[in-house]
């Protein structure tokens, strides 16, 4: 080399380490390289190991297979899951199975108990309540406390009870923060299942006590002026009546409210 320090072209340098890493050389320790595409077992064109494998980015994901429509976002909903849910239960059992599993509404997170119903089933008269309160999510039914007790006394009045001829749900099955008024999305939301739970307890009549009822059965509010007045929902006759928290609040509305209940039992004699 005449003295002069030797350097090699960059290029012939390249082409060594590309040679080298084909003959099978990834780690510089040993005196003789070893042949890894060579060793007993292993299959032509293994991937390779070692730094310069590892150097080398991933393999991209192909996406979905020709043909595979990924679910839109209206399928996938928290109302469209609520119709499907609803949509396949069979049974009373299956529907509160469906409504525990229900992960679309976040009153969910907030609730103690899932308050789905009590009474009898099938029953000739249904009451739809609006939400659980305080008393309703500790003990896990609806319509209890002193509210609860004020029904059970009202429907004593006309021969109906519970445990005889009424069956008890509401519009939403987990008490709202600080027993707030429902939102129009969250009665939305959990109608599929309301109307479910009306098909599967097939009662002759509907009472639907409170704002929040008639807005999720008819579409409207003012339960002040609608109480009374026998209409039509889900295909079954239907009573607006005063919410028995709040007669509790306004005594003097149970005159009326006496009036509603004389309607319900002449209308179930066929009087």
């Amino acid at each position: 080399m005449t003295g002069m320090e030797s350097r090699l072209d960059p290029e012939i340098a390249r082409a060594l380490l590309e040679w080298q890493f084909d003959m099978g050389v990834v780690d510089a320790i040993g005196d003789a390289p070893i042949d890894r595409r060579g060793l007993p077992g292993t299959p032509p064109g293994a991937a390779r190991s070692g730094p310069i494998a590892a150097a080398r980015p991933p393999a991209r994901d192909p996406g979905p297979a020709a043909g595979d429509e990924p679910a839109s976002e209206s399928e996938t909903s928290p109302l469209a899951v609520a119709e499907r849910a609803a949509a396949d239960a069979r049974s009373l059992d299956d529907l509160r199975a469906a409504l525990a599993a229900f992960e679309g509404c976040e009153l969910k997170k907030g609730a103690r108990n899932l308050v789905f119903a009590d009474g009898t089933a099938p029953a000739p008269v249904m009451i739809v309540g609006e939400a659980p309160g305080r008393d309703e999510d500790r003990e896990g039914r609806p319509f209890v406390g002193q509210a609860g007790k004020l029904l059970d006394r009202m429907l004593a009045e006309i021969g109906l009870s519970r445990q005889e001829n009424v069956y008890i749900t509401n519009v939403l099955p987990w008490r709202p923060p600080q027993n707030r008024t429902p939102t129009r999305e969250e009665i939305a939301m959990l109608l599929p299942f309301l109307r479910r739970h009306v098909e599967l307890v097939a009662p002759e009549v509907i009472v639907a006590m409170g704002n929040t009822s008639i807005q999720a059965l008819l579409g409207k509010t003012g339960i002040t002026k609608l109480r009374g007045q026998w209409t039509e929902a889900l295909g079954r006759p239907l009573l607006p009546m005063l919410h028995p928290a709040y007669l509790l609040r306004n005594p003097i509305a149970k005159r009326e409210t006496w009036a509603d209940l004389l309607s319900l039992w002449a209308h179930l004699h066929g009087a």
